[in-house]
């Protein structure tokens, strides 16, 4: 079966017009496209094209399905959706309806593992050429989907379709068994499965786990095989999944810290961290232990709890040393240790080292930013150590001796 490969430069073979990147010349074709909108600048081969994807920006969606209630931009869309629901293109191993037989014999593939087209940067196989054009820009960073009302972008167009309902509150996909409304019609074909069916077709064969979608028994599978084909450009590490890549250059590699504490305005670089940070202003403890009446701000904190505290769950213990850990990350951290192993290294210096944690510390050093302050005379400095040190050893001595040199008050009694 030919393969279809990514040379740097082209394809040698792809055909949609959907998933343009808004050139005059297209990519994939020679169509000349004289039709542009206004926009978002996008090219297009006929004045009808243009005239369907400027209801994208307007919302409108004329025409529906009178079975399911869902909406379309123009009648074509319309038409090839009701094979849908007349089974026309069914699958047999699972039987799920699709729109036409392109669409079934695409989705045939998760049941053979067919994967004919391969990236040239990382060797990943696809199901299909726009997944290739989609995962080379894993690679190439291209983000060319742009939201016009803020600063985000993304690889994919139905990607900046679904965040688009963000602003405007449209969920147009509902569940027809207990109506709850979702952005994205996967994310209805999930829910059912997850909830009310509980139904999983996708099958791991080297061990006892099933899933409900394709891409979460590729992306276990990996688990079996060891396989990290996405690598950081910056220190070579490598991941399992091109998500824990983009969070690891991040929180590792950028100091964009876009998220921003209501109580302190103390900045941090994802959602998760920002949340974690909230609790202590708010005193919540929502981790309560079972045992006994306490609570705790996070799960490994509990988790740790349960060990030393209760004998509850599993001690992961260093074959070197025998020290024990309560999370198997930190044991695999503290290896590296062994191993002399610094996967984190510096973007302004040569320098290595084993954790992030050690990584933002040492950064503060170029960054010149003195996040941490001295209770006792404001002076500001760089490190929590360099504080508690300053603190002991000098401030609170001089304010010792300060103290002492004060004239002592008489008492007014007798």
């Amino acid at each position: 079966m030919c393969c279809t490969y990514y040379t740097g430069e082209s394809f040698c073979e792809a055909q949609t017009e959907a998933d343009s990147n808004g050139t005059r010349k297209h990519p994939y074709d020679d169509k000349p496209r004289l039709y542009l909108c206004t926009v978002c600048d996008k090219w297009f081969t006929t004045k009808y094209y243009l005239k369907v994807h400027k209801l994208w920006h307007t919302g409108e969606k004329k025409y529906t399905c009178t079975l399911c209630e869902k909406r379309f931009y123009d009648p074509h869309r319309l038409n090839l959706h009701m094979n849908v629901h007349s089974s026309k293109y069914r699958c047999t191993e699972c039987g799920k309806s699709f729109q036409d037989n392109y669409t079934l014999s695409v989705h045939r593939r998760k049941h053979t593992g067919e994967k004919p087209f391969e990236c040239t940067v990382c060797s990943k196989q696809l199901r299909t050429v726009r997944n290739l054009v989609i995962h080379h820009r894993v690679h190439s960073g291209e983000k060319p989907y742009k939201c016009h009302m803020c600063d985000k972008a993304y690889r994919q167009s139905a990607h900046l379709n679904a965040h688009m309902r963000v602003h405007t509150g449209d969920k147009p996909y509902k569940c027809h068994v207990c109506d709850k409304a979702f952005t994205r019609s996967v994310d209805v074909d999930t829910h059912m499965m997850r909830i009310h069916t509980g139904d999983k077709p996708y099958k791991c064969h080297m061990c006892v786990k099933a899933f409900t979608r394709s891409t979460d028994l590729n992306n276990h599978v990996r688990v079996h095989t060891g396989e990290k084909p996405y690598k950081c450009s910056l220190c070579n590490k490598c991941f399992a999944l091109s998500s824990t890549l983009q969070t690891h250059t991040r929180h590792v590699h950028s100091n964009r810290r876009p998220y921003d504490c209501r109580y302190c305005g103390k900045l941090f670089k994802s959602s998760s961290h920002l949340k974690l940070h909230v609790r202590i202003h708010t005193g919540a403890k929502p981790y309560s232990c079972r045992h006994c009446s306490d609570h705790f701000r996070r799960l490994d904190q509990l988790k740790t709890h349960l060990l030393k505290s209760h004998n509850e769950g599993t001690w992961f213990t260093c074959d070197i040393c025998q020290k024990k850990f309560s999370l198997s990350g930190n044991l695999k951290l503290h290896l590296l240790r062994h191993e002399c192993v610094k996967l984190y290294v510096c973007c302004e210096c040569p320098k290595r080292f084993f954790t992030t944690n050690e990584l933002r510390k040492h950064q503060r050093v170029h960054s010149g930013v003195k996040h941490f302050c001295c209770g006792l005379c404001g002076k500001l400095f760089k490190s929590k150590r360099t504080v508690v040190k300053h603190f002991h050893n000098s401030c609170s001595v001089n304010m010792a001796i300060e103290m002492s040199d004060l004239p002592e008050q008489r008492s007014d009694a007798g």
